[in-house]
């Protein structure tokens, strides 16, 4: 599970390697909460735990970053 490097915050953002087959998309975590995002669009796929206010933040944070989220998807699933 590769973690992407330098995104601030309590997220953790990363991929699975069998995730690949899929569309772009992201799964962040904190603490025992869980999401995916899609990335084109941005999207919500499915949620475990988050409020919709932090999911809110989140997609504002994978809006922000989306070029280095889709740079480390292209890295790690070619």
């Amino acid at each position: 599970m590769p973690t992407i490097k330098n995104i601030e915050g309590p997220y953790r953002f990363y991929f699975y390697s069998f995730d690949c087959n899929e569309p772009k998309h992201v799964h962040v975590q904190r603490e025992n909460m869980i999401c995916k995002f899609w990335l084109e669009p941005i999207a919500l796929c499915k949620n475990s735990g988050f409020s919709p206010k932090e999911l809110n933040v989140i997609r504002e944070i994978i809006y922000n970053k989306r070029e280095k989220i889709t740079e480390a998807w292209y890295e790690h699933c070619g």
